[in-house]
């Protein structure tokens, strides 16, 4: 059995900004925010099988804010992406997985245009400072030089005591600065390695459900029938209790969505969500008519 749990790794974090003054405006939240506030309720609201309040909130939440995304800026593309995701994962364990498989295509696609715009922005971030890297490592070892010819000298003046300060303090200022751009240029790759595996990832796994619901529609064309198919297709679920309760949930809520009036899948999703069948409940005995007096 297929699965959606996709889990989308976080970006590098950027550094975090103080609390605004109680007198400043609040700053908007975006999406990657809405992501952080709401993903462990969402997930774990799935895990319960409430699908459709997961599907109900990320897609207004989308539809609210999604539209005002910028595709250059690659922290909320991601976000957007692993929001796709979770609605993916909240109308598979709905049955709906045509929809599910809607909301994987737009993963999909942005992951794919995420990475490729990346690509593109973080490729002149790269030139501009592998260029003042080259620039500063000629600075600090003429300087390096320098500071080694002084200090190698038996007595200085007051002037080249300055000097010398003023030499250090250069060497000080431009280490830290070659130290910043090289973890800048590290992030940047973990960055496009994680953008790029999400595009490989969503991508396959698109393909694969693409497969997978053609080999639902097969079934059921060589099983004459939606009905028939269903009823063979729970027995083997029924048995294949090693599965995990969302997985088996799903399949369930899917055979119940071909044929709605299968009552043996109505009480297997049932016994899955804990609720009590009210066919099986007994029925309270006839109370007898007192004879008239």
């Amino acid at each position: 059995m297929l699965s959606l749990l996709l889990a989308a790794a976080a970006l590098s974090p950027q550094a975090a900004s103080p609390p605004p003054a109680a007198s400043a405006p609040a700053l908007p939240v975006s999406l990657s925010d809405r992501l952080r506030e709401g993903r462990n309720g969402w997930e774990q609201a799935i895990q319960r099988g409430d699908g459709s309040f997961v599907r109900r909130s990320i897609e207004t939440l989308l539809d609210r804010e999604g539209t005002g995304v910028n595709s250059s800026d690659y922290n909320e593309m991601h976000a957007m992406v692993a929001l796709r995701n979770l609605a993916a994962q909240a109308c598979v364990v709905e049955g709906a997985w045509e929809d599910g498989v809607g909301h994987l295509q737009k993963a999909a696609a942005g992951a794919a245009e995420n990475a490729s715009n990346a690509e593109q922005t973080l490729a002149r971030l790269r030139r501009q400072h592998q260029d003042k890297l080259a620039e500063w490592k000629e600075g600090v070892a003429k300087q390096e030089q320098r500071l080694k010819d002084l200090e190698a000298q038996p007595g200085l003046t007051e002037a080249q005591m300055r000097t010398r300060n003023q030499v250090r303090a250069y060497l000080e200022e431009h280490r830290n600065a070659m130290a910043h751009s090289e973890r800048a240029l590290r992030s940047m790759d973990d960055i496009l390695v994680q953008l790029r595996l999400d595009q490989e990832t969503y991508g396959k796994s698109l393909a694969e459900w693409h497969g997978f619901l053609a080999k639902e529609k097969l079934e059921i064309a060589q099983a004459q029938g939606q009905a028939a198919y269903v009823t063979g297709k729970l027995a083997q679920v029924k048995a294949d209790d090693a599965r995990p309760r969302f997985e088996r949930l799903a399949y369930g809520r899917r055979l119940l969505r071909l044929d709605p009036g299968n009552a043996d899948a109505k009480r297997f999703v049932n016994g899955l969500l804990g609720i009590e069948d009210e066919t099986e409940k007994p029925k309270p005995p006839k109370r007898k008519s007192q004879p008239k007096k």
